[in-house]
């Protein structure tokens, strides 16, 4: 299966990336996990710049699941 990406995401859902990377962040859009430095994260304030970088993983069977949309290779 191949890998989504947020931009991928974002154009389903008809929403900027920013809007994608938010609902994940904040657990409204429960299609996958952010991760900083292999801890998750669960909060837009745990965004803030100079931590490192946030890791998006978006799971094809939660999307799936949650829009009905089936990802395919």
């Amino acid at each position: 299966m191949p890998e989504l990406t947020i931009s991928d995401v974002a154009k389903i859902f008809k929403k900027s990336p920013n809007w994608v990377r938010a609902g994940i962040l904040e657990g409204w859009l429960p299609i996958g996990v952010a991760t900083r430095n292999g801890k998750e994260l669960h909060s837009i304030k745990e965004q803030g710049t100079g931590k490192g970088r946030i890791n998006y993983y978006i799971s094809p069977k939660l999307l799936e699941e949650y829009t009905g949309y089936k990802v395919t290779a």
